[in-house]
């Protein structure tokens, strides 16, 4: 098992579906825009301190809690029902993830349960488990 939380004051917002095209020379080209790249520097840099020392090669549930700083009117563990929409979070956190060694392939992960909140402390817990 692995367990970990990541502080981070502003947890990336920006999705792997924010991906950009353009056409050069009648061709696709498709690129990362600056602020993907950042937020995929940014978790590569946190989730780098948390590799563990063998990875995954069987199926995995893995847990994830995305919590951001409270704003407005709301308050400490509130369930955080506003953009970016969760599954698309899970995609770019996962591509680090694989990028990174943590497992295999991300089609390993059998069971994924993932959560928004709004919380005092900002940053993002991850727990992988064996099934």
């Amino acid at each position: 098992m692995t367990e970990f939380f990541m502080p981070m004051k502003n947890p990336p917002t920006t999705t792997h579906q924010q991906k950009q095209v353009t056409v050069v020379k009648g061709k696709p080209i498709f690129y990362e825009p600056e602020d993907l790249k950042a937020a995929r520097a940014k978790l590569t840099a946190h989730l780098g301190k948390h590799v563990p020392e063998k990875r995954y090669n069987n199926p995995i549930r893995v847990f994830v809690k995305w919590c951001f700083p409270i704003t407005a009117s709301h308050s400490n563990g509130e369930y955080k029902y506003t953009k970016p929409d969760i599954d698309n979070s899970q995609k770019l956190l996962f591509d680090c993830m694989t990028d990174l060694g943590y497992w295999k392939d991300d089609s390993l992960v059998v069971s994924l349960i993932a959560e928004k909140f709004w919380a005092e402390l900002p940053g993002i817990y991850i727990k992988i488990e064996e099934v």
